[in-house]
């Protein structure tokens, strides 16, 4: 479909080619008025409608005897109808309002659509275009689509990040807002992800290139957006079912109406007010305009379909790990041992712990941000593949770590880890251990904590009409009963694989039909495929988790799911008025039509108004 975006209005030429028949429509039924009613010259004025009837509604006749062929009985039937009476009896007036009605309703459609895409549409216009390559010191400006994997990139101030990669330098300042939805920058040290689209606001750093434009994440995130604006709305084939009984109707009402006055011209009238334009044009407006607002609160629907189907479901099943939890340990306290105090065994971790980019060492710079104006830097940085770091901070050697790294280095050093252990309730926690000098002097416990929000997020759920909620995951049942009762959910599901996820999927669906799964992870991809709606977490989740959903969360907030389904519930609700609502004020019209009371030509304008009544009230949907 033409974006209107691409469109300058001021150039006429361009709209002639673009829409011909609307245009025609509209200059024959101009040039027509003023012979009818300025120059008084009738006849002329009825062969100038004439004409235009005939060519301009060939075109809408053939293609709706080719939909017939195909086996698509739609609504633009009785609008075919309506022209061929008009000609047939002769009245080409009310034809041509009707041509008008029916071109002009794709113009109208793609004007709401635009109005409806704007935001999607600046996402495609903001896709980065080029990169500064440096190789052997010399910096060059290539497109982007020039960049591989392993390209040493360099990034201004004020610049897009090209393609997903890793940062080569430290205290990198990264806007994140246009791809992820959080207003506040993000610190970026060395080693750690940044992704394409995100806006450098610091200073000038550089980075390594790990996948091509295509591969990364805003390329994923435009082509999610293209494919959603291509998807044809399930709730639009309503109107074409709606035709199967509602044109035979009319064609039987237009010759009742003929019986009752005698009069051909009351076929006309009735075939006329009947023109179901209103569902034929209005609903993919409220569809796009639901995908629009979903998309400005963080979330991809990749389709017409999962908006329809989200506001449906009955039950909801989620992941825990990484999707009702953060999947990553967080320090949740820090036990100092022996005389140090707690702040300063803090400020030292944190110091060693920049250095490293696993992610409790992340964890630990979370617990320290805002607490010292300075980190101290280490020297003699090592780290020792996963279980832990080293290093002298002001003349001290601290070494943080796994148990298995202290347990063999004297035993009285395992002896102090044991007692300390003892002290603490463990169960469900990641323990790291602190010496200093080869002295035990702190415990670090991780755990994986709830994310803030879940249990008013599963109220707000239960509120639109969710029956059940559960939690489907690998881990035991003790530490997932922990989990979900702090999340308010009652129905747990533990140590299950891949595959027994799925099978519980499958049999939710048998009890509630529609099924929402939420989830994060290469072992959550079948179960997102099989529910009826899959909702991914793609900001922190996996490609082939996001690839397999309807819905992807680009920001890392896991209430985003009872907005979308809000969202979705809302959506619904308009296009169903706009379908009930045309639907009843055609009746109306058809009762009044068939008994002689309106002329042709009015009942093609009051057709018109109320297919523009719909359309905008459709756009409320954003």
């Amino acid at each position: 479909m033409l974006k209107l975006s691409e469109i300058n209005f001021q150039n006429s030429i361009y709209l002639v080619r673009l829409y011909p028949i609307p245009i025609f429509a509209i200059s024959g039924l101009f040039v027509g008025s003023i012979f009818q009613w300025i120059t008084n010259v009738p006849d002329l004025a009825h062969l100038v409608w004439l004409v235009v009837v005939v060519m301009g509604g060939i075109p809408i006749i053939w293609d709706t005897i080719k939909g017939m062929t195909h086996k698509k009985f739609a609504a633009d039937i009785i609008a075919m109808l309506a022209i061929l009476v008009s000609i047939i009896t002769n009245n080409p007036f009310p034809g041509v309002i009707i041509v008008l009605m029916q071109s002009g309703g794709k113009a109208l459609e793609d004007y709401a659509f635009y109005h409806a895409q704007d935001s999607l549409e600046e996402l495609l216009k903001r896709s980065p275009r080029v990169a500064i390559r440096k190789n052997d010191g010399i910096q060059s400006e290539i497109d982007v689509k020039d960049v591989k994997p392993g390209d040493l990139l360099v990034v201004r101030t004020g610049e897009l990040i090209p393609v997903d990669g890793i940062s080569k330098n430290d205290l990198v300042e990264i806007d994140e807002s246009a791809v992820t939805g959080e207003p506040l920058s993000k610190i970026k040290m060395i080693h750690d992800v940044v992704m394409s689209g995100t806006v450098n606001v610091g200073s000038t750093f550089e980075m390594e290139a790990q996948k091509t434009n295509g591969e990364s994440q805003y390329a994923k995130i435009v082509q999610i957006v293209r494919e959603a604006q291509l998807e044809k709305a399930p709730i639009q084939r309503l109107a074409d079912k709606f035709a199967v009984w509602f044109t035979p109707t009319v064609i039987v009402v237009s010759i009742l109406g003929w019986v009752i006055t005698q009069n051909t011209v009351t076929i006309l009238s009735v075939l006329v007010v009947a023109t179901p334009c209103p569902l034929i044009f209005a609903t993919p407006t409220g569809i796009i305009s639901g995908i629009n607002k979903a998309a400005k609160n963080g979330i991809v629907v990749k389709t017409g379909t999962a908006i329809e189907q989200l506001g449906k479901a009955k039950a909801i099943l989620f992941d825990k790990t990484g999707t009702i939890t953060f999947g990553t340990p967080k320090l949740e306290y820090l036990k100092p041992i022996g005389d140090i105090e707690s702040d300063t065994l803090l400020r030292n971790l944190a110091g060693l712990e920049q250095m490293s980019s696993h992610p409790a060492a992340k964890s630990i710079l979370v617990m320290a941000e805002g607490k010292f104006d300075k980190l101290p830097n280490p020297k003699n940085f090592h780290e020792m593949s996963g279980s832990g770091v080293e290093g002298d901070i002001e003349g001290q050697h601290i070494v943080i770590g796994s148990e298995n790294i202290f347990v063999e280095i004297n035993s009285k050093l395992k002896e102090d880890i044991q007692n300390a252990k003892a002290q603490i309730n463990s169960k469900g926690k990641m323990l790291a251990f602190v010496t200093i000098n080869g002295n035990l002097s702190g415990i670090l416990v991780f755990s994986d904590l709830i994310r803030p929000g879940v249990e008013s997020m599963i109220q707000r759920l239960n509120d639109f009409g969710i029956k059940q909620t559960a939690m489907l995951t690998g881990d035991n049942l003790e530490n997932a009963n922990n989990i979900a009762k702090k999340a308010g959910i009652l129905t747990v599901h533990a140590n299950l694989l891949p595959e027994q996820k799925v099978e519980i999927v499958k049999k939710t669906k048998e009890l509630y039909s529609n099924v929402i799964m939420v989830g994060d992870g290469i072992n959550d991809a079948p179960s997102l495929a099989t529910a009826t709606t899959g909702i991914a977490m793609g900001y922190s989740g996996t490609a082939i988790s996001a690839e397999t959903s309807d819905i992807v969360l680009l920001v890392d907030d896991i209430t985003k799911v009872a907005t979308a389904v809000e969202i979705s519930q809302h959506t619904t609700k308009i296009v169903k008025q706009g379908i009930f609502f045309g639907i009843g004020a055609s009746f109306v019209l058809i009762g009044i039509a068939m008994f002689g009371y309106i002329p042709p030509v009015y009942g093609a304008l009051f057709q018109e108004i109320l297919d523009v009544t719909v359309i905008l009230n459709a756009l409320r949907a954003r």
